[in-house]
């Protein structure tokens, strides 16, 4: 008879690093290795982190433009529609349609707009909300709020060998590695 224990499935693995410093000389190994699904996570912002990971520059302002632009559009659309089509009223022989009375809420359409566009953006590409992550499994992991410095390696990357990415952030000086199920 054979026993069938139960498989559990790997969702990464996770570094702790000692200081800011050895945080972004890992980042940068890690990145030149050609690991493509992995993060760092630090208590507070560290300045050239962005860089070592080779981050390519946010896609957020695209969303802010284009719903800025759209509520602007909207915006006057309204006001034209309005006072040409919908209450057509000639007051003093004056126009129906008089686009500078329209400017301030036609900006104000934008700005709405734009703000609306950057709050969309931010929870779209941080893939939020997400009420649980593998991480949250950690006990170590809860010290990231406080004074610890972490790499996370999801085994979903092409190029995760648990063998292999162990070895290689025990040798960039991980003071602690732990597998994280998922």
């Amino acid at each position: 008879m054979s026993s069938h224990e139960p498989t559990t499935r790997i969702w990464g693995l996770l570094a702790q690093f000692e200081t800011p410093g050895k945080l972004i000389e890992a980042c940068r190994e890690v990145r030149d290795s050609g690991y493509s699904k992995w993060d760092a996570h630090c208590p507070f912002p560290v300045h050239g982190l962005q860089t070592a990971m080779g981050l390519k520059p946010s896609r957020i302002p695209l969303f802010v433009l284009v719903l800025a632009l759209g509520g602007a559009c909207v915006g006057m659309f309204m006001q034209w529609w309005v006072a040409t089509q919908g209450y057509a009223l000639v007051i003093s022989g004056k126009p129906l349609f008089s686009w500078p009375a329209f400017v301030p809420i036609t900006f104000e359409c934008a700005i709405l707009g734009g703000a609306t566009g950057a709050i969309l953006g931010f929870l779209f590409f941080a893939r939020l909300p997400q009420p649980h992550h593998a991480l949250f499994e950690s006990e170590r992991f809860e010290r990231v709020t406080d004074d610890a410095f972490f790499i996370s390696i999801e085994a979903s990357d092409p190029g995760f060998d648990r063998e292999k990415t162990q070895a290689l952030l025990e040798g960039l000086g991980a003071t602690y590695i732990e597998s994280i199920n998922g």
